[in-house]
């Protein structure tokens, strides 16, 4: 078992009730990542780890198989870190033995390209990463934040803004694809390790769903895209 893909999926959403199966193009959020994951060739087990009932329903539905994750890592301020962990230990005891890469999909985030997935381990593969976010350029982005009540140019100087194809590139990382090995979550507890690679993605595919107002714009997407004709099982 090489590489498996683990989708954390509470329940008790609170911008979006039952936000994880809520529908999105004709299917609950969650199927989206599921299929994602179960289309990549190189993604040999797909897992989603919940706490809900409803949720694992329709994990079993789409052809994840499914982790009870327990109460005391499925609240608010529980972290994804601690939801893989706890996957991990599960796969090792189902399966006899943990896998060699991980690949963490969040189900808010479903606009995946076919091959996303795949580009995106084939890059961490050949760069030898032990970790790999996927991000969208951020170059039209100027931002600004407030500091001891004072308003200051975070990612430019506004006093000489140059051409913005002068700038140096920056990127966000979009929460859609993170890759990394067992061992990164054990050492530090996090989902970034010590090399890491990057995978780019369009800046449409930034947009995630949190709250009702964005339903609608990721579902646009998914039809604009034809990702809606995509990902259909056989």
């Amino acid at each position: 078992m090489q590489t498996v893909a683990i989708i954390p999926a509470r329940g008790g959403s609170k911008g979006l009730e039952k936000k994880n199966i809520h529908p999105v193009a004709g299917r609950p959020l969650l199927a989206w990542s599921v299929l994602q994951a179960l289309e990549a060739n190189h993604v040999d087990r797909v897992f989603v780890t919940t706490d809900d009932a409803a949720i694992a329903e329709v994990a079993r539905e789409y052809g994840a198989e499914v982790i009870d994750r327990p109460e005391h890592i499925s609240g608010d301020k529980a972290t994804s870190e601690s939801a893989l962990l706890h996957a991990l230990e599960a796969i090792a005891a189902r399966h006899g033995a943990e896998p060699e890469t991980v690949v963490f999909l969040q189900a808010t985030s479903p606009l995946r390209k076919p091959g996303d997935i795949d580009r995106a381990i084939e890059l961490f593969r050949r760069e030898e990463a032990d970790s790999l976010i996927s991000v969208t350029r951020a170059d039209d982005l100027t931002i600004w934040e407030q500091r001891a009540g004072e308003w200051n140019s975070v990612n430019f100087d506004y006093r000489n803004r140059g051409m913005r194809q002068d700038r140096p590139s920056q990127f966000i990382e979009n929460g859609s694809i993170y890759l990394l090995t067992p061992s990164v979550l054990r050492e530090f507890g996090n989902r970034i390790g010590r090399k890491l690679s990057v995978y780019p993605m369009e800046f449409w595919q930034t947009w995630e769903i949190d709250t009702i107002e964005e339903v609608d714009l990721v579902e646009f997407y998914l039809k604009q895209k034809g990702l809606d004709r995509s990902f259909i099982r056989s």
